[in-house]
């Protein structure tokens, strides 16, 4: 095999890691200027080389490419610094204002204490509890007392009452 060829070879490996550091440190694409120069010399030695293996070459360059993205951008996450600069999801915890639903179920019917107006949604209190509730119509003002008339999912529907 000619000396030429493992260069060209070597510089195509260079490339895909140089695309793999672009993916790990942030550079403003100067890695990735860096890799498409190694990745154009890799291409013009196979085409010094022949037509044939010059056409090979870039057919190999333009599935390399993606595959090592893909790779590099599925590996990210799973690293410390990818770990360490990636938000992860918020968990939902049963709670403060979000209720289970079949915890929720059994607040039909009950009444509770505006503590942020409803406009129409606010925050109601249920002795001691916070939930998120939905004013039927209009607008409910603080500290008016409120029944729950309607339960859909984790959506509870309440209507003033009239003696508050």
């Amino acid at each position: 095999m000619d000396w030429w060829i493992v260069f060209a070879i070597l510089l195509y490996l260079i490339s895909a890691a140089l695309i793999v550091a672009e993916v790990f440190v942030p550079s403003g694409g100067i890695i990735s200027i860096f890799a498409f120069a190694s990745m154009v010399g890799g291409v013009a030695i196979f085409f010094q080389h022949s037509t044939f293996a010059g056409i090979a070459g870039v057919i190999i360059a333009l599935v390399m490419i993606p595959i090592v993205l893909v790779l590099a951008y599925k590996a990210f996450p799973k690293t410390k610094f990818g770990k360490s600069v990636i938000l992860s999801p918020s968990e939902r915890t049963p709670g403060d204002a979000v209720p289970d639903a079949d915890e929720i179920e059994a607040l039909l019917g009950k009444t509770a204490t505006v503590i942020s107006p409803l406009r129409p949604v606010g925050m109601c209190d249920f002795d001691g509890r916070r939930v998120e509730c939905v004013a039927e119509s209009g607008y409910i003002e603080k500290d008016k007392t409120v029944k729950v008339i309607k339960v859909d999912s984790t959506q509870l529907t309440v209507r003033i009452e009239e003696n508050s």
